[in-house]
């Protein structure tokens, strides 16, 4: 028996009455761009990729969001001094070894990606455990 894909799964949590506002789309985000949206969420995807290409994404989420909309990148954001999330510096060093150009990054790096492309500010939001998000706001 064939097991039900992410989408399939999704869409069936999100028929329930009491969540009407959230589209899911499929698409494969490096070939296409975001579909509009007031808030843009990313969970562990920029860490894969090399600086490029994390650039490339903040952008096409910066074009798909409306004046004050949101990017929230969920990942295991390193501190500043790269000095305390050690889970976080070792998930970088993890991602240098299985992908050709991929690691974790500050929230200082993100903050200077996403201003460079547009972004008006910045914030962090400490996350259970290792996890941080990164906000962006257009």
């Amino acid at each position: 028996m064939k097991s039900p894909s992410i989408l399939e799964q999704l869409k069936s949590i999100l028929a329930l009455p009491f969540i009407v506002i959230v589209v899911i789309q499929s698409g494969d985000f490096l070939k296409e761009d975001f579909p509009k949206a007031d808030m843009i969420t990313m969970g562990n995807i920029l860490h894969d990729w090399g600086i490029q290409d994390k650039k490339m994404l903040i952008k096409k989420a910066y074009d798909a969001l409306p004046q004050g909309g949101a990017l929230v990148v969920i990942e295991n954001i390193i501190d500043d001094n790269r000095s305390e999330n050690t889970f976080g510096l070792m998930m970088s060093l993890n991602m240098l070894i299985e992908t050709p150009e991929g690691f974790d990054f500050s929230a200082a790096d993100f903050d200077g990606w996403a201003k460079e492309i547009g972004f008006a500010q910045t914030s962090v939001m400490q996350l259970t455990g290792p996890s941080s998000a990164v906000i962006a706001i257009k």
